[in-house]
């Protein structure tokens, strides 16, 4: 088990969006997290309070969480400083990188002079079977972006918050790095091989009790050219009964890939719809989820009313406003 409180480790974080492990965890787990530290030139801010090592050892934090996730998830060597400072104070490390902790031998050095604990949740610690593409009892809801970092954990968490309140029989399904460190568990999908990521999802979302529903953290986009493989695992071994697109609408290129803009929110619906239904022929799609982050109130509004005109289903920005409406659209399945 990773230790709380945390300590946010922000590094040099070149913009918001490469500090949303950090967000993720200040945003669904507050009570986890006493403050940020961000080394200069950072240009992310999650709103905690900046802290350095002692004050936040003061404060009681346990472990330096790693709240980065830059593009390919490595280690910069300009971090190295800061992280064994922080294993000679006392602190373990948590990190969710594809660069694991525990493959550099200068932070496993001093972890274990220090005896601290280095913990590395994108490693997988279940053998996963191939898919079987078998249907499993139970319901499940996906959702699918038009882009990567485009809200997809964000409206799963708030989703289940939603049902619960309704007193709806759901479960978070972590699938990503910062899914685990705010739930405690799950399959970091985008580290296991190929072959077995669907079969991982099948053993995410197992046999369950007909009226629960498995609320599976959606992962890249169908349309990324970079992390499309990702997704199309999710659709086919979630074998979802229904989706909810995700959709972040101010921005002007997909996510690291300037040369390729956006799809359309009615092109993620078809292509993810048919795939989907390989695996389940009665998925369908109940709602539509906005990222609407970058928008004033009334701006949201009304691009809100704008797309739910135009697509014929619920649309709500979930961690703005709630996702009740989501949760009203799965219960009528």
């Amino acid at each position: 088990m990773i230790e709380t409180p945390y300590l946010l480790f922000l590094g040099d974080a070149p913009d918001q969006l490469s500090a949303k492990v950090a967000q993720g965890i200040k945003d669904w787990r507050p009570e986890n997290a006493v403050g940020q530290f961000r080394m200069v030139g950072c240009k992310a801010d999650v709103g905690l309070k900046d802290m350095n090592l002692e004050e936040a050892k003061e404060a009681g934090a346990k472990t330096l969480v790693i709240g980065v996730a830059n593009r390919g998830g490595h280690i910069s060597q300009s971090w190295k400083q800061v992280l064994i400072e922080a294993l000679e104070m006392g602190y373990d490390l948590a990190s969710g990188l594809h660069n694991l902790l525990g493959d550099e031998g200068d932070l496993v050095a001093a972890s274990q002079v220090n005896g601290r604990t280095l913990h590395d949740v994108r490693v997988p610690n279940v053998q996963y079977p191939i898919a079987d593409g078998k249907k499993r009892t139970g319901k499940r809801v996906l959702a699918v972006g038009t882009d990567c970092s485009a809200g997809k954990m964000y409206t799963a968490l708030a989703l289940d918050e939603a049902m619960r309140e309704k007193g709806m029989n759901s479960t978070f399904r972590a699938t990503g790095q910062t899914g685990i460190l705010i739930t405690g568990s799950g399959v970091p999908l985008d580290a296991v091989i190929a072959d077995f990521m669907a079969g991982a999802v099948e053993y995410l979302t197992p046999d369950n009790d007909a009226d629960h529903w498995d609320i599976i953290e959606g992962q890249g986009s169908l349309f990324h050219v970079s992390y499309s493989g990702v997704t199309l695992a999710l659709i086919h071994g979630g074998q979802p009964d229904a989706l909810i697109i995700c959709h972040e609408p101010t921005r002007k290129h997909m996510r690291g890939l300037p040369e390729y803009t956006p799809p359309t929110m009615e092109a993620v619906r078809d292509v993810a719809l048919t795939l989907a239904r390989v695996a389940n022929p009665a998925c369908q799609v109940v709602g539509i989820s906005i990222n609407t982050q970058h928008m004033s109130e009334d701006e949201a509004n009304t691009y809100l009313a704008e797309v739910e005109t135009r697509m014929g289903l619920p649309t709500v920005d979930p961690f703005r406003h709630g996702a009740a409406r989501l949760a009203d659209a799965l219960a009528d399945i």
